[in-house]
């Protein structure tokens, strides 16, 4: 029963073909009609003269133009301090990167030198090196090691010492 069923467009076999054919003959005319008069495009020239005109001020524009400028300011300095704390902040950073390598360099200097002072000031090292020069040790009575400090701004009592190798007559 399926296979006998048949649509509109099977009863009438003509049909598709008659409506190819009257598209393709209002086709035909339509071109025909393009190709017949053609419209001419004309332009003219206007001359017009707004020179009497004069723009309303409108105070409502006015106000959310101002409104407008100040938040743009305000956002436009918040942004501009906030980019210079940041490279402040950048820049205080690197400076305080450099002092303190300054820092370890100097340290590490200081530590050399203390190094090559403890070296330096043995006294084996030295006495060593004295008679190398061919030095002697020093005689008794050769050497005055001064016990008392001095200070400048104290008072000084007066003395006399007379030398120990003449004696006063």
């Amino acid at each position: 029963m399926a296979a006998c069923t048949a649509t509109l467009f099977d009863t009438k076999p003509g049909w598709a073909t008659r409506v190819a054919e009257r598209n393709a003959a209002l086709l035909a005319q339509q071109s025909m009609r393009r190709r017949g008069v053609r419209t001419p495009e004309v332009i003219f020239a206007h001359h017009i003269d707004n020179s009497r005109l004069v723009k309303a001020a409108d105070p409502v524009r006015a106000r959310q133009m101002r409104t407008f400028s100040a938040a743009l300011t305000v956002l436009f300095s918040l942004i501009m301090f906030y980019g210079l704390q940041h490279f402040n902040a950048i820049e205080n950073s690197y400076r305080i990167e450099s002092e303190k390598q300054v820092r370890d360099q100097l340290r590490e200097e200081n530590r050399q030198l203390r190094l090559n002072e403890a070296q330096l000031s043995q006294p084996g090292r030295i006495d060593g090196m004295a008679r190398q020069l061919g030095m002697s040790e020093p005689q008794p009575g050769q050497v005055v090691h001064a016990t008392t400090h001095i200070d400048n701004g104290a008072p000084v009592l007066a003395q006399v010492n007379a030398p120990a190798s003449n004696p006063v007559n």
